[in-house]
């Protein structure tokens, strides 16, 4: 009796198949990336021979500090993550400076030992190589919040808006209004309080 053949499957259409299931999902897949913290620096200067070293008065440099314990030490005392936002925004709606370096928009306790105002004032980070990431985020996002309230503020008293709906606004491509007085405004918001976190080089 003759030994009967085994089917040959063809393999052609399994991989014209295959083909097309790899452009359905190379088309439809979102590929996530990480993003970090949003920080500006600033532009190289034009002439580095003519430019003069910024002196900045201490009292105008709140100092931040993460050790490797993970604790929180603001102007070298120990101070508890949930307060460090009021501590931050008291530090910068000071407005203790007088004459040129006066604050109009200030509504702080106008301190002569704090921040002369915001164009001046300074944020200095330092953290220890053995703080834990999470403690450093949750740190950048209080100092942050700091400068968006203030912002929200300030949007609110000229503009009866919040500064974050307003940048909401300008991302948004169903937005009616005009976005080009929009910017305007929302720059002058962030030259009110300008946000000025500096990091420095973390200590061993």
């Amino acid at each position: 009796m003759a030994k009967r053949s085994a089917p040959e499957v063809n393999a052609g259409s399994m991989a014209d198949i295959a083909f097309l299931l790899l452009i359905f999902f190379l088309v439809t897949t979102t590929i996530e990336t990480d993003s970090g913290i949003s920080r500006k620096l600033p532009p190289p200067p034009e002439d580095t021979e003519q430019t003069e070293d910024v002196i900045l008065k201490q009292k105008n440099i709140f100092v931040v500090e993460v050790n490797r314990n993970n604790d929180l030490l603001v102007e070298e005392s120990p101070m508890q993550l949930k307060d460090l936002r009021a501590s931050a925004v008291k530090f910068l709606d000071n407005g203790g400076g007088t004459g040129v370096d006066g604050c109009k928009h200030c509504k702080g306790d106008r301190s002569p030992t704090s921040s002369d105002n915001p164009e001046k004032a300074v944020i200095l980070l330092r953290n220890s190589r053995e703080t834990n990431y999470a403690t450093y985020i949750a740190v950048q996002n209080e100092l942050v919040a700091a400068y968006t309230q203030l912002r929200n503020r300030e949007a609110n008293r000229l503009h009866g808006i919040d500064f974050t709906e307003m940048e909401a606004n300008l991302k948004d491509p169903n937005y009616t209004g005009d976005k080009e007085k929009l910017k305007e405004n929302i720059k002058t918001i962030q030259l009110l309080f300008p946000e000025k976190l500096s990091e420095a080089q973390p200590k061993k």
